[in-house]
């Protein structure tokens, strides 16, 4: 019973004095947060941060839409007859001439046609001759002749015909491009419309891609243009306005612009996306480094590094961000130039609390103002 006692006694002591550690561990938990650490007001214990200065920056105004990439030339090779495919003359991909022949259309009927042509050209050659010869003897009367070589120029114009009538066999390139893929072989039938191979002039690509109306006034040809496609990343592709659309969309109020974009080692393809930023012009704001706001619903913020009481503290400012680009957000309204800002680690401060900037004498260097 005695050993029972004891052993009721020594857990309540022990329960005791675990109690009394979290309490005690709370209440200075609570003393380093009022006192910014062990060091207390002003010892420079706060959480370490980098600082960014705000500082005046170039941002560009642009109009920034979405097109279509389309070769500057593009057709799809088709047959004007059903007939079968005799011979495929061109290789997937291949890059071909102007007039180049692609695929070779059976030509029975053609061919029988040209040599029963040439028979006639022959025989009416033979009469021409016989009859011309004998109107100079004056055995004949000239008008027997003149019969005659009108028959020759008949039968010479069937065989243009029927020579005509087989090249239509012979499907060939209209302009110089770069062919698609193809599934077609010799033994194919083909019908009409029926896409044997497409063909490209992706030298340089076209974007068409619609403006709002309000920009009618901005827009003119020959003005530069830059363009981003996801599978390049964000490297840009410069061209220019080639022509604008006479007439406006009525529906949705926009107006068709045409781009050209030179397009060496074809690595814009036709079908692409691609987002056009159409430069309007160049204005300087205060800036300040992405990393440095902090978005929350439709408003932005800052924390502000601002000297108190206490020494060095985070003040949470209100701001109306702008335009972001460069890594750099344009700060229209909220800091100053100047003005000294947290620059990363935003979800670890809290307002009011002191901040202890990192490095020597606590300064960032100000971006530079460039232009683009």
């Amino acid at each position: 019973m005695i050993k029972r006692h004891f052993f009721l006694v020594a857990a309540a002591v022990l329960l005791g004095l675990m109690v009394l550690a979290v309490v005690l561990r709370m209440a200075f938990a609570d003393d380093d947060k009022a006192g910014g650490g062990p060091g207390g007001p002003g010892g420079g214990r706060g959480q370490a941060v980098s600082e960014a200065v705000t500082a005046p920056r170039q941002f560009t105004d642009e109009i920034r839409v979405l097109g279509v990439a389309r070769g500057r030339r593009s057709v799809n090779i088709t047959s004007s007859t059903s007939e079968l495919i005799t011979r495929v003359l061109f290789t997937d991909g291949q890059r071909v001439a102007a007039g180049a022949p692609l695929v070779e259309l059976q030509a029975r009927e053609e061919d029988a046609g040209i040599i029963e042509a040439r028979a006639q050209v022959a025989q009416a050659q033979r009469q021409y001759d016989r009859y011309r010869t004998l109107a100079d003897r004056g055995i004949a009367p000239r008008v027997t002749a003149e019969d005659a070589e009108t028959a020759l120029e008949s039968a010479r114009a069937s065989l243009s015909a029927a020579q005509a009538r087989r090249g239509d066999r012979l499907i060939r390139a209209p302009f110089a491009g770069v062919l698609g893929l193809s599934s077609v072989t010799a033994g194919t039938l083909v019908n009409p419309g029926g896409v044997i191979t497409t063909l490209d002039d992706i030298d340089v690509i076209r974007v068409d891609f619609p403006v709002p109306e309000r920009y009618l006034g901005v827009l003119r040809a020959g003005a530069p243009i830059s363009a981003r496609i996801d599978a390049w990343g964000d490297e840009a592709f410069s061209g220019r306005i080639a022509l604008i659309d006479t007439r406006v969309n009525e529906q949705t109020r926009s107006v068709t612009a045409r781009a050209e974009i030179p397009n060496p080692g074809a690595r814009i393809r036709p079908g692409m996306a691609v987002r056009v930023a159409i430069e309007q012009g160049v204005r300087t704001a205060p800036a300040v480094p992405e990393s440095a706001v902090q978005y929350e619903g439709e408003g932005a913020f800052v924390y502000r590094i601002a000297r108190g009481e206490r020494g060095q503290t985070a003040q949470r400012v209100e701001v109306e961000a702008g335009a972001v680009e460069g890594g750099f957000v344009e700060i229209l309204s909220g800091l100053a130039a100047g003005d000294r800002v947290v620059g990363s680690g935003l979800n670890r401060i809290q307002p009011g609390a002191p901040v202890t900037v990192a490095g020597r004498g606590g300064r960032a260097a100000a971006p530079r103002t460039t232009a683009r």
